[in-house]
């Protein structure tokens, strides 16, 4: 980093900079304001030379949330209730786009035309194919883009890594990854309160009328609009299985699933998937959102079995057993500040690349990689086969 510019200093949970020079100056829009772009936003303003310019939504109580949130560090945000507006925006040089997942694939395209750096919540796509046309455009853009898996900043997962890559557990042919929660109790949302633009927020997905209540409050778990839980919470889970691993693009994947037991949705909520990689291992992923609730740092594990040692690492800790000692860790890490703080390196990391133009730590091509495994999931479970991915056409194939 060159002297001129700004200094992060790590204290106290969160990032605390020191003054800014002119050429640090970072201007962000807010591409939905619901409750995770609003959290984010919030991270992103931590930083002393970050203004926000602008917040964008289709739900008006989202918009004013977002509006009043931004009032901060001298920041008087325009309101704009369609995206395009925003990115015409000469003022704006960065865009944070939490949608949801229907619309990441047009929205990260229009931004890198627009010439705006993107950070991206997950998961990147929709689709294969969005993945496909979104890396290929990367090629093209000399536009910053991260995509919000925060584990590829996460000092836990990095240092998880080496353990890996020293050899220290063997061969390592499996990975095992579970995530547990329960949203079963919950009942169906049967109206919206404040002004909502259906038609735009349905945007390019399956055209509903009139508006349903809960697909706008669940859209998680509508085949539509997203993936369902296994590709909510499955694209960190693999992303991480992928930086552990060092891996690429899987083989093939298959998958099963219980059928969804959530009074509407259409996407199940108890999945396990089994991804084949040409690195010679196997990462398998089962998600049960019917299971019983855990305490957030104990609700997500993976297991990586090698053949001298076997490391398990979660959102907070991480211990390495050997064989023949494994009641005892041989080797036991543990973050000093809890798991959010991977989304605060994570939107660090971001706007030192946006002030540098160096390359970030999860760029389009990672999020494609964590996004296809669900996908290639869901078309397994849509099937009943074993969909394979082949990465010199960039299509699937049985």
């Amino acid at each position: 980093m060159h002297t001129n510019r700004r200094m992060f200093i790590l204290a106290g949970g969160g990032m605390v900079a020191t003054a800014a020079a002119p050429s640090d100056q970072v201007t962000l829009g807010l591409i939905g304001a619901g409750g995770r772009g609003t959290m984010v936003m919030g991270v992103f303003q931590k930083d002393a030379a970050l203004k926000v310019g602008a917040i964008c939504d289709v739900y008006e109580p989202n918009l004013e949330r977002g509006l009043s949130a931004a009032r901060k560090n001298g920041s008087a945000p325009k309101a704009y209730r369609n995206y395009k507006q925003l990115l015409a925006d000469k003022d704006i040089q960065a865009v944070l786009v939490a949608t949801p997942e229907h619309w990441h694939a047009q929205m990260v395209l229009d931004a890198m035309a627009a010439g705006k750096d993107v950070y991206v919540e997950k998961p990147l796509c929709h689709t294969p194919e969005e993945g496909v046309a979104l890396v290929e455009a990367e090629k093209k853009s000399k536009q910053i883009v991260q995509v919000g898996m925060q584990r590829r900043s996460y000092d836990l997962y990095l240092e998880g890594r080496e353990i890996v890559a020293s050899g220290k557990l063997g061969k390592v042919r499996m990975v095992r990854s579970w995530w547990l929660n329960n949203y079963l109790g919950g009942r169906r949302a049967t109206k919206v309160e404040g002004v909502l633009d259906w038609e735009q927020w349905q945007g390019p997905a399956k055209k509903r009328i009139p508006l349903d209540p809960d697909v706008f409050r669940s859209w998680r778990h509508y085949a539509d609009y997203a993936g369902g839980i296994v590709a909510d919470q499955g694209a960190h889970a693999y992303d991480g299985i992928h930086l552990l691993m060092d891996a690429s693009y899987p083989l093939a994947v298959t998958a099963a699933a219980g059928k969804p037991h959530r009074e509407g949705f259409d996407t199940p909520e108890s999945v396990v998937v089994t991804a084949e990689y040409p690195e010679d291992f196997i990462g398998v992923f089962s998600i049960n959102y019917a299971a019983m609730r855990y305490r957030r740092r104990n609700d997500q594990m993976n297991h990586l079995d090698g053949d001298k040692g076997r490391m398990d690492i979660g959102r907070e800790d991480c211990r390495v057993f050997m064989e023949g000692a494994e009641e005892t860790p041989a080797i036991e890490k543990k973050t000093a500040k809890g798991f959010d703080f991977a989304t605060v390196l994570h939107v660090q990391n971001f706007l030192e690349c946006v002030r540098t133009r160096k390359k970030p730590t999860a760029p389009l091509v990672l999020g494609f990689q964590a996004a296809l495994v669900i996908q290639l999931a869901n078309i397994s479970l849509k099937s009943g086969r074993r969909a394979r991915w082949n990465s010199k056409l960039n299509k699937v194939e049985f």
